[in-house]
């Protein structure tokens, strides 16, 4: 076909420029496409790296811990859980992991590693931690219907959870509930509000502690235990 002479205006419409960019955005779209399914299969692969019956179980949480240089018992590890929306303790199942990490924009173990220390900063701000503080509890309701966790593990949860933020009435909480002999378990209700007594009440004053308030009533037992011993 001969070329059109350059002095020759043209009677035919140029090609819109709504066609390129839409050439462009297909182009584009279908790189995407590819990228994501690319993506996708890494962090299926990534899954199977620990998986064990098609489930992370805890040995293979024990060696993820292992390759991302973490203890087992690491609150980074507890922050993972929650950023996955775990829901049966020491497992994360294939739905959970390839939501999570697909949120957390990770498909290999050096990713992961990164953001973890990026999933602690964002979980010490207020309304996540709150959130998180739950989850604790709830993450390790380990039988079905089961409302109460045992006292042994309260303080272990309370030391890896609230310790680095309330060290001193952290301490002694756990020094109390270790020596009263009239609970063997918490509930949710008193878990929570062992969480607002450490962010609302000045300490170690306990100045504007109000028994008449509505506080859990293991709470008026450990103020009156504080007063007592440690004056």
């Amino acid at each position: 076909m001969p070329r059109a002479s350059s002095k020759r205006k043209s009677s035919a419409p140029q090609n819109p420029p709504a066609v390129k960019s839409s050439n462009a955005r297909s182009g584009t779209s279908t790189h995407l496409f590819y990228s994501g399914k690319a993506k996708a299969k890494e962090i299926e692969n990534f899954f199977d790296k620990y998986a064990n019956g098609g489930i992370i179980d805890p040995d293979g949480i024990v060696t993820l811990c292992k390759d991302l240089e973490l203890e087992y018992t690491d609150v980074r590890i507890l922050m993972l859980a929650w950023k996955l929306k775990a829901v049966k303790l020491g497992y994360f199942t294939q739905d959970e992991w390839e939501t999570g990490l697909k949120t957390l924009q990770v498909n290999n173990l050096s990713k992961l590693k990164k953001a973890i220390s990026e999933l602690e900063k964002e979980v010490r701000t207020p309304p996540n931690f709150a959130d998180f503080y739950s989850f604790a509890f709830r993450y390790h309701l380990t039988e079905e219907k089961q409302k109460n966790i045992d006292i042994e593990t309260i303080c272990e949860l309370l030391n890896l959870v609230l310790g680095p933020q309330f060290r001193r009435q952290v301490d002694l909480l756990i020094d109390y509930l270790k020596v009263q002999s009239n609970y063997k378990v918490i509930n949710l209700d008193q878990w929570l509000g062992i969480f607002r007594f450490c962010n609302e009440i000045s300490f170690p004053d306990l100045e504007n502690y109000d028994e008449t308030q509505a506080w859990p009533l293991i709470l008026d037992n450990f103020v009156d235990w504080l007063r007592e011993n440690h004056r």
